[in-house]
């Protein structure tokens, strides 16, 4: 009795806030939407507590046997480093400033636009439909593309990315710039792909294509090709039931069974993203590494401060790996609203992981198709990296999105608390698994919490889920570990793979089981114990519970694309 009086208060309540949304809209103005966005504030019914972990959790050393990728305490960092310091105990505000849902969707371009390889021609190729490829259960309610976008609007205008010859000094590369119209903005020697690439602006005012022509056409250029533009694709006391939606995706995953078992402890993962919040409580002592590929001094971003927050929170939510650590990579600049980066900021930032120890790489962006970022992905797949990335939040007739449709990347689709395909989620033959993304709870910036939802954050979850299994055994290889994942998921939709989840949601628990312990896995440091100590006191505190939050899964997705704030260097 007590359960319905509940649920009929809370349906008064919802009528309540959707009769205020139309009236806060009418007063300013405003889109219904974008009323509801502003009047989304879930209550935060538990006390402010900073967990109690070591500081040198994020420094742990991977002893004994080969246990994958080791990472020293020591940051290596260039050109910016950011040394994270242990937090003092504060309150964390329950304000929820960023729960806002706006469009952050790949600038569309229907198929009937598109070669083979899914460029944008610019037009009609001649036929199709602009449904994208045939797929087995394609027709789910997408959000349409039927508009073809111009081909700068997939690039940085006047800029190319170059592989020029190694032998060259700044001053030679700099003439060869000058001798074609082009200022160098910058360019390195990426050990990833034995590669010198530079980025080159045009700056005479000449046609994009001319000056394209001349340069590729120079002895001391060995590739060239556009800055390609990419978009983020915005304790457990009990197990969360249906109750508690904005951790829904705990008992999806079967992640606190899993968590019986392993933590992602001694496991290193790259998340290549906007600005991280370090010092959020949820991801205190987690940031392993820091790395701004943008070279810029802003600060800390929704997006990226929600997808760590997915892999590694362990104060109030929980994460999918909260004992794994993270290196904090700032590929896309803005440090509000959306966030975007380019071919050779992704380039410099794939580099980074590869070169410092990263098991896991999350990339929770999606592009074009882009052979500089191709063969960068190649060679990060051929060193023994798990590369993860979200499906792409551009809807049923989009065509495949990069890096989720390379093969060698496990692409994530999004789910809702019903296990239903998130409305803009891409489809697709490329998409491996599906996970929850939509209304997802996670951190924001300073000490804030957001509801959001995308591809960006079910591709964070896998991230954890892979961590689990790495934990469990350091001498998985990537392959073994798609194909565990695969074999262990729950099925959804029709029976067997499909376009829409793939082959299902990962089961963390099955998954951990199913793959044998291996015997050389090194023992938590006492800093992990500690840390786990804290994960069970947390268990066991009737205070930290899933926050209760109205279902929004109507909603879009996730944060606006901002422009403004572009470093010279994309």
């Amino acid at each position: 009795m007590m359960r319905k009086s509940e649920s009929k208060l809370r349906a008064g309540t919802y009528a309540s806030s959707a009769g205020a949304a139309l009236l806060l809209a009418a007063c300013l103005g405003i889109g219904v939407a974008q009323a509801q966005a502003i009047m989304r504030t879930p209550t935060i019914s538990v006390p402010s507590r900073t967990p109690t972990i070591s500081a040198s959790v994020a420094a742990r050393a991977v002893g004994g046997g080969d246990h994958g990728p080791h990472l020293t305490p020591t940051l290596h960092v260039t050109p910016t480093v950011h040394t994270i310091a242990r937090i003092a105990p504060s309150s964390v505000n329950p304000v929820l400033p960023y729960a806002r849902y706006s469009p952050n969707l790949y600038p569309a371009c229907s198929n009937a636009y598109r070669d083979a390889d899914g460029e944008c021609l610019g037009q009609p190729k001649g036929g199709g439909d602009g449904s994208g490829k045939s797929a087995r259960k394609s027709a789910g309610k997408g959000r349409g593309n039927a508009t073809p976008a111009a081909i700068t609007s997939r690039s940085f205008a006047n800029e190319f990315v170059a592989e020029i010859d190694g032998a060259l000094s700044p001053a030679e590369a700099d003439e060869l710039a000058r001798r074609h119209g082009l200022t160098r903005v910058s360019s390195e020697t990426f050990p990833l792909i034995a590669a010198t690439v530079g980025l080159f602006r045009i700056t005479d005012g000449r046609s994009y294509e001319t000056v394209r022509r001349e340069f590729a056409a120079d002895a001391s250029v060995r590739s060239l090709q556009p800055n390609f533009r990419y978009v983020l694709q915005d304790q457990k006391p009990a197990v969360p039931t249906e109750g508690d939606p904005a951790q829904y995706a705990l008992s999806k995953l079967h992640l606190p069974q899993a968590h019986t078992l392993v933590h992602g402890a001694n496991v290193t993962i790259a998340v290549i993203d906007s600005g991280i919040d370090a010092k959020h409580p949820e991801l205190a002592n987690s940031i392993a590494d820091v790395f701004d590929a943008l070279g810029s001094s802003e600060g800390a971003h929704v997006h990226g401060t929600g997808i760590a927050g997915a892999i590694v929170a362990h104060a109030k939510l929980m994460g999918s790996a909260p004992e794994a650590r993270i290196i904090a990579i700032r590929a896309f600049g803005g440090t509000a609203g959306g966030a975007e980066s380019s071919s050779y900021i992704i380039l410099r930032s794939l580099n980074y992981a590869a070169e410092h120890g990263a098991q896991i790489v999350n990339m929770s962006f999606a592009g074009p198709k882009d052979a500089v970022i191709e063969r960068a992905i190649a060679a990060s797949a051929e060193r023994g990296l798990v590369l993860i990335a979200a499906a792409g939040n551009a809807g049923a007739k989009s065509p495949p999105l990069y890096p989720a449709a390379n093969p060698n990347v496990i692409a994530v689709s999004a789910t809702d608390q019903q296990d239903k395909l998130f409305t803009a989620s891409n489809r697709g033959n490329y998409i491996a698994l599906a996970a929850p993304g939509v209304d997802i709870f996670l951190p924001a910036p300073d000490g804030k919490y957001q509801i959001t939802s995308g591809t960006s954050f079910s591709a964070a979850y896998v991230s954890g889920v892979a961590a689990l299994l790495l934990e469990r055994n350091y001498t998985l290889k990537p392959e073994a570990l798609r194909m565990t994942l695969a074999k262990t998921a729950r099925d959804l939709g029709s029976p067997g793979r499909d376009d829409l989840f793939g082959d299902g949601e990962p089961d963390a628990f099955a998954a951990v089981m199913t793959v044998p312990a291996d015997s050389t896995t090194p023992v938590a440091a006492a800093a992990a114990t500690t840390k786990r100590e804290d994960a069970e006191k947390r268990r066991d505190d009737p205070n930290i519970r899933a926050i209760e939050q109205p279902s929004l899964s109507s909603a879009d997705d996730k944060s606006a694309i901002s422009q403004t704030d572009r470093p010279a260097a994309r």
